[in-house]
């Protein structure tokens, strides 16, 4: 499952911030605004999706998708809840021809402006320039 939202995020990062990506193991603990949502698969289990943005990538987000090149914290915040949605809903879209894959998701919510320290199974960082957003999955 974490391989299609990684796939989602690569995409995100090729058509939206249009600059070298490198996924890497996620071993930072660094500050991060983190937003999650709550998915359930055509088989029943549930899992929660994680997305944690440092505040330079969340900003870097903002700036094209907002124009805005200095954006407040309640602006980053918004704009990891909607990037957590764009990116748990194009994967959504790339699993649904994959049975064993497809699932239906809630709203996005808004978890803490902190170290990424939660429980997960899985993980990966996103790496652009020196902007780091972090996506994990948890069965639930």
């Amino acid at each position: 499952m974490l391989n299609i939202i990684i796939e989602a995020s690569q995409n995100f990062c090729i058509h939206q911030i249009r600059e070298t990506h490198e996924v890497v193991e996620c071993t930072d603990k660094m500050r991060t605004l983190i937003a999650y949502v709550d998915i359930t698969m055509t088989s029943g289990k549930k899992h929660r999706v994680y997305i944690g943005a440092s505040p330079n990538f969340a900003q870097r987000v903002t700036t094209i998708l907002l124009e805005e090149d200095e954006s407040d914290e309640e602006t980053l915040v918004d704009m990891v809840l909607e990037l957590t949605n764009l990116i748990v809903g194009s994967a959504k879209v790339l699993a649904q021809n994959m049975p064993e894959c497809s699932y239906t998701m809630a709203t996005p919510c808004f978890e803490k402006i902190d170290a990424f320290d939660i429980e997960y199974n899985e993980a990966k960082t996103i790496k652009v320039g020196n902007d780091e957003m972090i996506v994990a999955i948890k069965e639930i």
